[in-house]
């Protein structure tokens, strides 16, 4: 008997010297992460509409058009009045997908679109997760799939969309921002002359330039970087969208003078202002006047008011030590005056959306740490005459919880995505037709835009370089006075 025991632990060595190696909170994180998959899936069947990239149809058949030698911009879709709306170096951009069948070239692009989310959202999440001592990789695994989720990741992907990859190419100007802010820190005798040029951040703007070039929307990053000074990243940006779309000229020069001379201005290409997916501030005004136009005055004079509120509020952010959110509140503002900005427009509410969950958790450990210096009194460096006042109960319990609570009504806002039960469309329907909430339904994405142009809390300080570059120029102007 004590030799068969002894034979089945022999056999069973194996199995626990793995086990042994196998770290099992690594096995809860990943259990956790495939049920945050499954739920953000079920959520995308529930409240998704149904996807068959649309626009990639569109955009797929006018490179095919295209390269049978047809002009870009005389190619409609069939069976709508749609055609190519993007500039020349877009078209050259997809033109390679013209080999693929169209339900290739949407799976690629979804691909794509993903693996760039997940590098952005690492490279935006690590300072918080390194502060926090979370694991990296965990929390992107969970971020993604939730990203994904909500409107503008699911129509983006669904519909074949680019958002998602211009968003990207602008947010690593920000991480570029970050390294050339901290040059220096990074050091490898390894490194080859690329690497040292990534890591020094130099290119910092051609991820604007780039974007631009694309799609004319960002080109507010470019005001933003000379509003706040930033000559060289603005330079790079400016100089990346001159040099590409110059090359386009050359390169197709009929499409370059046919965008720029007329197609750029037929504003009825892309669709009634007062469609429901625009959620911009002129498809807002459009469903409040019950017009298939947009007042043009009345758009005019909020959208140079939103410009001022958002441009200010960014530079103010950026002063303050925190990038990431002075960029949120450009690609907000950005969202909130262009003439038309669909549901998959809408990426940057995922920054806002950690932004605020960051600013909750910062405002929680801060009150964490107030209320133990002021416990521990002067000695331990408390404010004398404060340190007797004993903190109020609700203190460290609730503060940061507006943040929090305002981080998941927004997820949970464009999660649902309540537009859609109340879509109408004129001169079939009023938007009307359900009554004032029907009404406030069908423009709530749009009326959190506006909110969070005005309100999105910035972090003093949650960029260490970024606040340390200002407290250095603060030293330097005191010390000449």
């Amino acid at each position: 008997m004590p030799t068969i025991v002894g034979r089945r632990a022999d056999r069973l060595a194996p199995v626990q010297r793995v086990m042994r190696g196998i770290d099992r909170r690594n096995v809860v994180r990943g259990a956790i992460v495939a049920a945050v998959a499954y739920a953000a899936w079920l959520a995308i069947g529930e409240f998704g509409r149904p996807y068959n990239f649309f626009d990639m149809k569109i955009y797929h058949g006018a490179v095919v058009w295209w390269a049978s030698g047809h002009e870009l911009y005389e190619f409609i879709a069939p069976g709508t009045t749609l055609g190519f709306t993007y500039p020349p170096f877009a078209g050259l951009v997809m033109l390679p997908m013209a080999q693929l069948p169209i339900a290739g070239a949407g799976m690629v692009n979804a691909l794509a679109s993903i693996a760039a989310l997940a590098l952005i959202l690492a490279g935006l999440l690590r300072p918080i997760v390194d502060r926090l001592g979370w694991p990296l990789w965990f929390t992107v695994a969970v971020a993604v799939p939730l990203a994904v989720a909500i409107e503008p990741g699911r129509e983006t992907l669904g519909y074949g969309q680019v958002n998602i990859l211009l968003f990207a190419l602008i947010m690593a100007d920000l991480i570029g921002l970050r390294w050339r802010s901290r040059r220096g820190t990074h050091y490898d005798t390894t490194d080859g002359p690329l690497l040292r040029f990534i890591y020094s951040g130099a290119w910092a703007g051609a991820g604007i330039g780039l974007a631009t070039a694309v799609k004319l929307t960002p080109a507010l990053f470019i005001a933003y970087l000379l509003i706040t000074r930033q000559w060289r990243v603005a330079a790079t940006a400016i100089g990346t969208t001159i040099g590409v779309t110059v090359a386009s000229f050359g390169i197709v020069g009929d499409e370059s003078r046919a965008y720029f001379g007329s197609v750029l201005w037929q504003t009825e290409r892309v669709g009634a202002a007062d469609m429901t997916p625009n959620q911009s501030l002129a498809g807002l005004l459009a469903r409040l006047y019950d017009s298939i136009e947009t007042p043009g005055l009345l758009w005019f004079a909020f959208s140079v008011l939103i410009l001022a509120l958002g441009l200010s509020r960014a530079a103010s952010s950026r002063a303050d030590g925190d990038e990431l959110t002075a960029f949120t509140l450009v690609g907000l503002t950005a969202n909130v005056i262009s003439p038309i900005s669909w549901t998959h427009h809408l990426v940057w509410v995922i920054p806002a959306i950690i932004v605020l969950a960051d600013a909750a958790v910062r405002r929680r450990e801060a009150s964490r740490s107030v209320a133990q210096r002021s416990s521990q009194g002067p000695a331990f460096g408390g404010l004398t005459g404060l340190n007797s006042l004993r903190p109020p109960i609700w203190y460290p319990t609730l503060t940061g919880l507006r943040h929090g609570v305002a981080a998941v009504g927004l997820y949970l806002l464009f999660l649902v995505s309540p537009i859609w039960p109340y879509e109408h469309q004129l001169p079939e329907e009023s938007h009307y037709q359900d009554g004032l909430f029907g009404a406030l339904m069908e423009n709530s994405l749009a009326l959190a835009l506006i909110v969070l142009v005005a309100a999105l809390p910035w972090r003093p300080g949650a960029e260490p370089a970024f606040y340390g570059e200002r407290l250095n120029r603060a030293a330097l102007v005191n010390g000449r006075r």
